[in-house]
């Protein structure tokens, strides 16, 4: 049974009851609908209009039959009010209908296992239009300050299918890339993801042809169009030459110039922590955007200021974060983990956004130093809220708590402390890029990967901070060189073993427990462990 896991937690109150919708297992489910077929690229042409606010193109989506099977009904996703029209020749064999965000292209047809096909799919009509971008999701028909038109959409949480005709599942990407067609006014510049392959001039139009190789995740796919002007530069990285490329408006050249010489700071801690950056073969970009910024793969979104910290604000309150940009930083850590590795469903977002929230402490750590990288992971848990489980529920397109970022990254710091072993850590965020390259994943599949590669057993401590809100309380006392101490607000059995003094090892349990300390000096508690510290009379 798919679900199994998630009734077990919400059985065990480890998960608040919802409500969910067919609708929402129809978007966030491998239903018989989507998992008979695999999506092997996307061909895509897209032409936003400024004035209607509204987009019209063409998607051919080829895909490859992965098991027999007769007269298949084909779910496409496709979210009201946008329209949408059919324009494959081989009509006789199909036929399609509309139910609310869903296209179902129902078929006469028997299909044979390795077979390619394609449907190519005319959309147009006025998307969602994002209200906060990017968290809440849409299109963004803005101006900038010279008054130019500047377009772009963000839709992680909405979905692709705001606009496009896809299958808009996380578990599904196009595993030979895409090929996007953004088509501008003559005096605007398209920018999309992957290398600029194309320009050309047809009338009173411009068109940008983007290519990207690699699998990329739906929310991903981002036409941008703007007043851009471009500039480039290289980086001598673990693969070779990486081709970076800048697209920002006219008017912040020179302060883009400035702000994005940290890339190359960047590029050199998280290819230390993470290994190779994930997409040599489709370059790395940011782009200016008229939103804070967005993980877009190989075309980062970027809207910071040209300004240190996040929007001239440490996250932290340390004054740590006061050194470098945080959006540069977060959003291009999103390329390892996120676009690199992807959750299978976004339940499991913690995946994405725990590690990269990490990322910015292990670049602090190369950047700066490593009492500046505890202090800033240490400082980021004011923002901690511990309202409800990190993973969602499975199966409907349902995210967890935002906790995902300040709490998964210091759950993750605490892991570090648990193995104290920097370098055999290091290879296991290695790892982890290497073994799922270019993969989707659950979150039993990294959890596994952790504790199999570190000799330890995680298990506990991922249910401990993932699946509840309690954070572990150690109760201690002492008198002379006894310590007394015991976990509280834990789950049956955690295993999270501390150092106490250093090095000396304790593994608290739910009873009292003692231990014969080297002195009768007052206890050093390391407060890199994400615990709480209560001391008893």
């Amino acid at each position: 049974m798919k679900n199994f896991g998630f009734l077990l937690m919400l059985i065990s109150g480890l998960l608040p009851a919802q409500n969910f919708t067919k609708q929402d297992s129809l978007k966030g489910s491998d239903t018989s609908l989507r998992n008979f077929w695999d999506v092997k690229k996307y061909e895509i042409s897209v032409e936003p209009h400024f004035e209607e606010k509204s987009v019209s193109g063409t998607n051919k989506i080829i895909f490859e039959i992965t098991k027999d099977i007769t007269n298949p009904t084909f779910q496409i996703d496709l979210q009201q009010p946008m329209n949408y029209k059919i324009i494959n020749s081989e009509e006789k064999w199909w036929s399609s209908r509309r139910d609310g965000d869903f296209i179902f292209i129902e078929t006469k047809k028997n299909y044979k296992k390795g077979e390619t096909h394609s449907f190519t799919i005319q959309f147009f009509g006025n998307p969602t239009i994002a209200k906060n971008a990017p968290w809440d999701g849409g299109w963004v028909f803005t101006k900038d300050k010279n008054n130019n038109p500047w377009i772009s959409v963000a839709q992680e949480g909405i979905g692709a299918s705001v606009w496009l005709p896809t299958k808009d599942i996380w578990s599904d990407e196009p595993d030979h890339g895409i090929v996007m067609k953004i088509i501008t006014p003559k005096d605007l510049v398209g920018v999309g993801n992957g290398r600029l392959i194309s320009q050309i001039s047809e009338n009173d139009k411009n068109i940008y042809t983007w290519e990207i190789k690699n699998p990329i995740n739906n929310y991903s796919i981002i036409p941008n169009v703007g007043k851009y002007v471009n500039f480039k530069d290289s980086y001598k990285g673990e693969k070779g030459k990486l081709d970076l490329d800048y697209w920002v408006l006219d008017y912040n050249l020179e302060k883009a110039k400035k702000q994005f010489t940290q890339v190359k700071p960047m590029l050199k801690a998280l290819e230390h922590w993470f290994g190779p950056y994930p997409f040599y073969e489709d370059s790395y970009k940011l782009v200016e955007s008229p939103y804070l910024g967005m993980e877009h793969q190989s075309s980062v979104a970027y809207g910071n200021r040209f300004e240190n910290g996040y929007l001239g604000r440490d996250l932290s309150g340390t004054g740590v974060g006061l050194n470098w940009d945080f959006i540069i930083i977060h959003e291009s850590g999103h390329e390892w983990f996120a676009n690199n590795i992807t959750a299978k469903d976004q339940a499991d977002m913690w995946i994405h956004e725990s590690f990269t929230n990490y990322s910015e402490t292990l670049f602090v750590e190369d950047y700066m130093d490593k009492i500046s990288a505890e202090k800033y992971v240490k400082g980021i848990r004011k923002n901690i809220q511990n309202d409800r489980p990190i993973i969602g529920n499975y199966g409907v397109r349902n995210e967890g708590s935002s906790d995902m970022y300040y709490k998964g990254a210091n759950m993750i710091h605490t892991i570090r402390q648990v193995i104290n072993n920097d370098e055999k850590f290091r290879q296991i965020l290695r790892g982890l890029g290497k073994d799922f390259y270019h993969q989707t994943v659950s979150t039993k599949q990294v959890e596994d990967y952790i504790s199999k590669k570190s000799g330890i057993d995680f298990s506990t401590v991922f249910t401990q901070y993932l699946r509840i809100t309690k954070i572990p309380t150690l109760e201690y006392s002492q008198k002379g060189n006894i310590l007394k101490y015991r976990f509280t607000n834990t789950i049956e059995n955690l295993k999270l073993p501390l150092r106490i003094n250093g090095n000396q090892k304790i593994s608290p349990k739910n009873t009292w427990q003692t231990i014969k300390l080297r002195s009768a000096d007052p206890v050093l508690l390391d407060e890199n462990y994400y615990i709480y510290y209560k001391k008893e009379n």
